[in-house]
């Protein structure tokens, strides 16, 4: 037997600061994933040359796994050049290594293409702005745009009359105990997200180590690699984020608790405070995208992340889903040890959201337009939801997804559909649908399915699209199903 086992003769402390996801009865057998992973942190330096290894019965003990298992992987990458082991000493990996190139860094997730002419775009994202023609709107927009303009630029977190009512708005709307002091506005979720990663490296005096969700944002995932931050994708089921799979340490973790975009999960209460705990022990900043957190249905909003540990999290919101992405306007909530970091960063980066858009803003917040509009959209989005619902109740085959929140769901194809080719079939029949494996930052074990958004689509709109995908991806011979009447 190779020397791996050897290392039981020195005690070995140390733990697997790496998530690594084995999928039993998925992917092959659990030795061969473990070794993947393993020989994949080696050749991207995530595992430093010389660096210890776990103890065979510990990493089984971390990972959950029988300790053959641990030690089969091992010997795979003791026999590779990889790892070695002598005894008495334990099992580190080959000071050899160093030598190695890193891999090419993966290419970043495909981004969207224009929908063509004719066709109805229902991918995810997308809002119906046709309510903000509103009285409210247009006044606040008519008075901020007739005032006086002043000689000097707009102060850089933000007009204090809007970040005034940004904060009784996340007092009122999410539970957070907003002071207006630590609100920034911002051009929307990225310019948040890139604040907060200027931020973090200025403190850190590195490029920080980011948890993100997998499947994810795509714009996100893009953002965070431009400004050189190491992602650490950590996979998410029906619920959310899985918070046992965290890493041990990181910097920071992007998490859309309200509905896990593209998933659709809701993170519940038990998760949220395990996700805090995590963050307590490692010192991390817990980015909370609020995604679609003005739209569930069918049960109360759960606590914001900000209400529950304001300490530890920044708090992203925007104005794109619930007015328009036209707007470009978000805001930002800083916990107190990244508020001055934050500002220095914005101070040098400038303002980017005008002035007049700010305060007419303030102006519709403090009407209590937005309130009211709010209202209004939550109860269409509700009624297409239903519709969408009871249109997918006539195909068993297309298994909806993720819909007790937001404005769109994920519709699971039958096993062996091949998603590409149905999103394209569906396409040709006028509808565009995003397929659920564009969202994907590693995993490879995505079910076949396609995400469908139904926040600025029609009742007849919403008919055919799910006539075309039934049409697309029939239901499989002995499924039972004969047909919508």
């Amino acid at each position: 037997m190779p020397a791996a086992t050897g290392e039981e003769h020195v005690r070995t402390t140390v733990d697997l600061d790496l998530p690594v996801a084995l999928r039993r009865g998925a992917g092959g057998p659990l030795h061969v994933q473990l070794a993947d992973a393993l020989r994949a942190a080696v050749r991207e330096h995530r595992l430093a040359p010389g660096a210890p290894v776990p103890a065979t019965r510990r990493l089984a003990a971390q990972l959950g796994v029988s300790r053959a298992t641990v030690t089969a992987a091992y010997e795979q990458l003791v026999g590779e050049g990889f790892l070695e082991a002598h005894h008495g000493s334990g099992t580190r990996v080959s000071e050899h290594v160093g030598a190695l190139p890193p891999p090419a860094p993966a290419p970043p997730p495909q981004r969207s293409t224009p929908a063509q002419p004719g066709v109805v775009d229902l991918r995810p994202g997308r809002p119906d702005a046709g309510r903000l023609a509103d009285a409210a709107w247009r006044s606040a927009w008519r008075e901020a745009a007739l005032a006086d303009v002043p000689d000097d630029e707009p102060a850089l977190t933000g007009l204090p009359e809007l970040r005034e009512q940004l904060a009784a708005h996340l007092r009122a709307a999410r539970g957070v105990d907003a002071d207006p002091a630590d609100v920034v506005v911002t051009a929307g979720t990225g310019d948040g997200l890139a604040l907060v990663v200027h931020a973090l490296r200025d403190r850190l005096g590195r490029d920080p180590r980011v948890v993100v969700e997998d499947p994810g944002y795509p714009r996100a995932v893009r953002g965070l690699l431009r400004l050189g931050a190491r992602l650490l994708p950590v996979e998410v089921d029906d619920d959310g984020l899985r918070v046992e799979r965290l890493p041990a340490r990181a910097d920071a973790v992007l998490v859309t608790p309200s509905h896990q975009y593209p998933w659709g999960g809701v993170l519940p209460l038990e998760r949220r405070a395990g996700l805090l705990r995590w963050a307590r022990r490692a010192g991390a900043v817990v980015v909370e995208d609020d995604y679609d957190g003005e739209f569930r249905y069918g049960a109360a909003p759960l606590p914001a992340l900000a209400s529950l540990a304001p300490e530890h999290v920044v708090h992203l919101g925007t104005f794109s889903k619930v007015l328009s992405p036209w707007l470009r306007a978000g805001c930002l909530l800083a916990p107190p040890a990244l508020g001055g970091p934050l500002a220095a960063v914005r101070e040098d980066l400038g303002g980017p959201v005008a002035g007049t858009l700010q305060r007419a803003l303030a102006r519709y917040l403090a009407s209590g337009g937005l309130r009211r509009h709010v209202a209004r959209v939550r109860r269409d989005h509700g009624h297409r939801r239903t519709h969408l619902q009871a249109l997918l109740a006539q195909h068993p085959h297309l298994r909806a997804r993720g819909a007790a929140a937001g404005l769109h769901v994920v519709v699971e194809l039958p096993p062996g559909a091949d998603p590409a080719a149905v999103v394209g079939a569906v396409e040709r029949q006028g509808y565009l649908l995003a397929d659920l494996a564009g969202y994907a930052v590693a995993r490879t074990d995505l079910p076949p399915a396609v995400v469908l958004g139904y926040g600025a689509a029609g009742l007849a709109q919403l008919r055919g699209a799910v006539e075309a995908l039934a049409r697309a991806a029939p239901a499989p011979p002995g499924h039972g199903w004969e047909g919508a009447p």
